[in-house]
């Protein structure tokens, strides 16, 4: 509702960082300047450089000033320490691997931590002056909501969770219509909304009644352009379409699909492959580099080669392709038709280690960067399971509108291994299906890391 003053809020809150993180640095600069070499300053500007660009990128990816999370204090802070606790990762790794050793110490620490108060001092900067701005009479827009229903106790929540300079004054609704107690206060009926907009100093209403449902709307709207007050109509879809849908516009056409899909947005699908290229190329370069010559030497001298399994699969689309993963069987006529089962006597003696381990699935790495798999996505399912999984859940074929992964939302809930009943691809799908409608970067680094934490700690499901 208030996408200008936004946009030029996110864009204040980007410079103000910046801003603190240049005099921190120039300040520390000066405080060290006697232990600072001249021929350093080439080393310090790169520093300098880095410390800005990288806090763009991260923040830029995990969406620390998206609208929805600077609008809430509490989601802004708390995504604020997390693009932090990456960004000194991030500084420290840097640091690490080009073995910088013309930035002082002392400096490098004084940064790091001196910019993590800077930042929540920006925070409580930024809470001041957005409270100053809700309490300004000429910034608060005034409204009240015509009906009392389902949808304007939705569109109620959205005004409290917009907060920038809402301020909701009430519903307007006949009493033989309100059976509850409402969070707002039921100001008149119907008849009275213009008396009741104008004593109150109302700015816009919010119909959620349509004309076709009450004549007198249409009456109401132009005698509140009359009286200089905004008059919109909030439609309830409900009574064209019983399930809920998601709704978007090309221009002034809305569309309705039955899903959210974020990663229907090419800016998202960039930031996901970028992560992808990163992860991935660093695993194949440092460990699947010195890895795959160790296993594929374990695997040989136990059951010989080949030393790579590699397995049609069904991708993003519904497109084959193959999957690749260490041999951890012997060789079999059921590989392509049958799951792993608990004591299949298929697995090999190192194939079980590496399937307890996980790192069976680290050639996966490869499909990513390849561009056939992500990090994070429904696991693909061979072919037959595809065919057969797809006639069990109507929704199946719905994962594959995104390329599969190595991990996901589902096996980190402990929906992986052996399938044995339908519930459990049910549940399955339903947990895949969240994933592609709630997707965020942020989300994909939290799958990961818990991804990790599951190897390590030990899953009884993976055999």
């Amino acid at each position: 509702m208030n996408k200008q003053f936004e946009r030029y809020l996110q864009i204040s809150l980007v410079v103000l960082d910046l801003l603190a993180l240049s005099i921190l640095f120039f300040f520390a600069q000066f405080i060290f300047s006697s232990r600072i070499q001249s021929a350093n300053n080439y080393a310090y500007l790169l520093f300098w450089i880095l410390l800005n660009a990288s806090w763009l990128v991260l923040s830029f990816f995990l969406r620390t000033y998206a609208e929805k999370i600077i609008l809430n204090f509490e989601y802004f802070t708390k995504r604020t320490a997390q693009v932090y606790f990456f960004w000194v990762i991030a500084v420290l790794m840097y640091l690490f691997f080009t073995n910088e050793t013309r930035v002082l110490h002392r400096f490098i620490m004084s940064i790091l931590v001196g910019f993590g108060f800077a930042l929540l001092l920006n925070r409580f900067l930024y809470l001041g002056i957005r409270n100053i701005f809700k309490h300004r009479d000429y910034l608060i827009k005034k409204v009240i909501i015509l009906g009392y229903n389902d949808t304007a106790k939705k569109l109620a929540k959205y005004f409290e969770e917009d907060g920038l300079n809402m301020q909701l004054i009430g519903f307007i609704e006949d009493n033989k219509n309100v059976n509850e107690l409402s969070h707002y206060p039921v100001l008149s009926g119907i008849p009275e909304t213009l008396s009741v907009a104008k004593d109150f100093g109302v700015h816009e209403i919010f119909s959620t009644i349509t004309p076709e449902q009450n004549k007198y709307v249409y009456d109401l709207m132009y005698q509140a352009e009359k009286e200089c007050i905004r008059f919109k109509i909030v439609p309830n879809l409900s009574i064209f379409i019983t399930r809920e849908v998601h709704i978007d516009y090309f221009g002034d056409l809305p569309v309705m699909s039955l899903r959210s899909e974020p990663l229907d947005d090419v800016g998202n699908r960039i930031k996901k492959r970028a992560l992808d290229m990163v992860v991935s190329l660093v695993v194949v370069v440092f460990i699947l580099s010195w890895l795959i010559p160790i296993i594929g030497l374990l695997i040989v001298i136990e059951s010989g080669f080949p030393i790579f399994f590699k397995q049609l699969r069904t991708g993003k689309d519904g497109k084959h392709f193959q999957c690749w993963k260490f041999r951890s069987m012997k060789k079999n006529k059921d590989a392509n038709l049958k799951q792993a089962t608990l004591h299949d006597d298929r697995i090999t003696k190192i194939g079980k280690f590496l399937r307890k381990t996980s790192l069976d699935e680290f050639p996966q790495f490869i499909n990513v960067l390849r561009g056939e798999m992500s990090l994070v996505g429904p696991r693909p399912h061979m072919v037959k399971h595809t065919s057969d999984y797809s006639q069990v859940v109507d929704e199946y074929m719905v994962r594959q509108f995104i390329k599969p992964g190595i991990t996901g939302w589902a096996q980190i809930h402990g929906y992986r291994g052996e399938i044995t009943n339908p519930e459990q691809i049910r549940l399955r799908v339903d947990k895949d299906l969240w994933y592609l409608e709630n997707w965020t970067l942020w989300l994909d680094i939290q799958i990961m890391f818990m991804t990790i934490y599951y190897v390590v700690k030990g899953d009884k499901y993976a055999y």
